[in-house]
């Protein structure tokens, strides 16, 4: 049918997100407890692999059975510190490389990347859980970041302004702010690496990185790589923590003097902590924090390509991304044949399972508290007088899997329509009006993207200028790439990571005055 159709270009687009029935699981634990080649299991720090200065290591897990794949260091507030002097020597040299000399680089370290992506890709879903077609699909999002950014490292210009006298000549050029730190969530543990990292690099900053401690392994692996490119000692820091650990690690890279600016991809609540610590060195910051997207669809609207829309915006990595739509909001008009639509294709097309098995689409979530969070926000919901049309449960298929669900009558006052959910959960309510719609999108403190599909030229501009989201998708469920400018307003944060503007955040501009000529 033309509903399947454009469901699978689209979902086909993300690197085969959905797939057909899962069949075979032979060979499933070979292929993921085999040998990865580009496993590491220490920090790296001024060229070296090192371990914790307390000897300290913890443990990273498969969130599919529970089996853990190495243990890496436990490093403190002092090994922290040690990797922002190292990569505060570092700038001391490269600051001064030459655009191409750190185009040259980038693009070699993004070949390396591109010769070992389904290495890469299968040490992500051995850590992270997510499906292997999704998992080589996030590593080709990774790598077209550090292909953009060693294209954009010669692009970094200056501008002459025309000076309101004969005797100056007025100049602004762009310079490196120093050491940036960044601190990287679970969920993409690969792409949120290389688009911070590759701008700063291209820009002429040396880093820092704190990686998830839930999945710490790509970003060792994006290291190996990294050093095998060529990228000079001291330049790209990684410093491993477990979550005890974590908020004192996240304090130095906020409070240091040395470190001259910060980017972070997180939670709300996480992000003003550490905006607040940053204040006492007055830091750069670029924040990219939670979202709780609207998917808006209009009686206008081709439901078909609005359901398939839907599908790729919800259920990458079982839900678990800061664009996921959360809630659906559907004029009265085509409400109930919108929801069958839905239904018919998650039905068909989701597969729960093993991440490295055939045909899977959504794996488990990442860890029990974030399960624990979508059961209670769906018990909540359901016990406050939402309907369940699909799912609404836990799954069999592990301890960390949960029904794809479809929820109606859902209301503003609900916990999963006020908040992030993060799971497989689509909370659906209707409305009458286009300023109804807005009003229900806007009454939200986040502000990151939001989606929603008109064949009404007039409303798609109407619409697309008055949503209070920093990107819109308009009849359009992806709208990711390393092209576009990231980022959203409200307290989703500030700051803009790939497109052109991706650097701005790793840069100064200097004004320099000539005079008396």
């Amino acid at each position: 049918s033309l509903l399947q159709e454009r469901i699978k270009d689209t979902m086909n687009a993300m690197a085969n997100l959905v797939n057909h029935s899962a069949r075979d699981m032979v060979g499933v634990n070979a292929r993921r407890m085999g040998t990865y080649s580009l496993l590491r299991d220490k920090a790296y720090v001024n060229g070296s692999w090192v371990g914790a200065e307390s000897g300290k290591t913890f443990s990273v897990s498969n969130p599919m059975d529970g089996k853990v794949l190495c243990s890496v260091p436990d490093m403190s507030s002092a090994d922290t510190l040690t990797a922002v002097e190292a990569a505060s020597e570092a700038f001391k040299s490269w600051q001064y490389t030459t655009a191409k000399e750190r185009s040259n680089l980038l693009r070699g370290w993004y070949n390396l990347c591109v010769q070992n992506g389904e290495e890469l890709a299968r040490l992500l879903t051995a850590e992270q859980g997510k499906p292997l077609p999704e998992a080589r699909g996030e590593i080709g999002y990774g790598n077209s970041f550090l292909e953009w950014f060693s294209e954009e490292a010669r692009r970094i210009n200056g501008e002459i302004a025309g000076s309101p006298t004969n005797t100056k000549e007025m100049l602004f050029i762009r310079q490196p702010i120093g050491v940036a730190a960044m601190i990287t969530p679970w969920n993409f543990p690969n792409a949120m690496i290389t688009r911070k990292v590759g701008a700063a690099m291209a820009a002429g900053c040396t880093c820092v990185l704190k990686p998830a401690e839930d999945t710490p392994l790509s970003a060792l692996a994006l290291g190996e790589l990294a050093e095998q490119a060529g990228i000079p000692k001291g330049v790209f820091n990684i410093v491993t923590s477990s979550r005890e650990n974590t908020a004192e690690v996240g304090k130095v890279l906020c409070e240091s003097p040395l470190v001259a600016g910060l980017s972070f991809t997180g939670s709300t609540q996480v992000g003003k902590i550490l905006y607040r610590q940053s204040a006492s060195t007055v830091k750069r910051l670029g924040l990219e924090l939670g979202g709780n997207a609207a998917f808006i669809v209009f009686e206008s609207a081709d439901l078909d390509l609005a359901v398939a829309g839907c599908m790729a915006s919800k259920f990458r990595n079982a839900g678990q991304t800061c664009v996921s739509t959360n809630r659906v909001l559907v004029q009265e008009s085509v409400h109930d044949a919108f929801v069958e639509k839905l239904q018919e294709a998650m039905e068909k097309q989701l597969v729960l399972g093993d991440g490295f098995a055939e045909g899977v689409s959504q794996g488990p979530l990442i860890n029990k508290s974030q399960y624990n969070k979508v059961c209670s926000m769906v018990e909540s919901a359901v016990s406050s007088g939402a309907k369940v049309v699909l799912g609404g449960a836990p799954s069999s298929v592990s301890p960390l899997h949960y029904q794809p669900t479809i929820l109606t009558e859902v209301t503003d006052s609900m916990t999963l329509f006020q908040e992030e959910i993060f799971g497989p959960v689509i909370s659906v309510a209707k409305f009458s009006t286009e300023q109804e719609a807005l009003d229900i999108a806007n009454d939200c403190r986040t502000g990151l993207a939001s989606y929603f599909y008109s064949n009404n030229v007039a409303q798609c501009w109407r619409v697309g200028k008055r949503l209070e989201t920093g990107m819109v998708g308009i009849n359009e469920g992806m709208i990711s790439a390393a092209e576009a400018a990231f980022g959203g307003v409200k307290e989703s944060g500030f700051g803009r990571e790939g497109s052109s503007h991706g650097i701005d955040d790793y840069t100064n501009i200097k004004y320099l005055c000539f005079g008396n000529l």
